[in-house]
């Protein structure tokens, strides 16, 4: 039991090594506490905070995993090699296209919120 608990202790701190020391990290924290609060001011729905929720974790936890890769790339391949950069930028992509689909369904959420705020 003792080691399930450790689990957690460094799942932690890797928790607070991405968000410390890893600036798209701290762009995602500022983005999700910015879109949380925009949702607390419009008051959504509970589809809508699901929604919500599902996309800032799951742009957030790619973005740690595409760190992580690049902290294992750069151990296995500390030269650069041709297929360590199509590692990095393959890890990059997830996260844009986790970013992007992220991005429409918040327009989709929010738009019709601030178009209620111009009328």
């Amino acid at each position: 039991m003792r080691a399930f608990f450790h689990s957690f202790v460094f799942a932690w701190a890797g928790i607070v090594d991405f968000f410390k020391n890893h600036r798209n990290g701290q762009i995602h924290l500022f983005t999700a506490v910015l879109v949380v609060f925009m949702g607390l001011y419009f008051g959504l729905s509970k589809l809508e905070w699901s929604v919500i929720v599902l996309c800032i974790f799951m742009v957030t936890a790619l973005e740690a995993m595409n760190s992580a890769i690049e902290y294992l790339t750069d151990l296995v391949s500390p030269d650069h090699h041709p297929l360590a950069g199509k590692v990095k930028d393959m890890a990059a992509g997830a996260v844009l296209l986790s970013a992007i689909g992220a991005a429409i369904i918040g327009i989709m959420v929010f738009w019709p919120y601030f178009m209620q705020l111009v009328r």
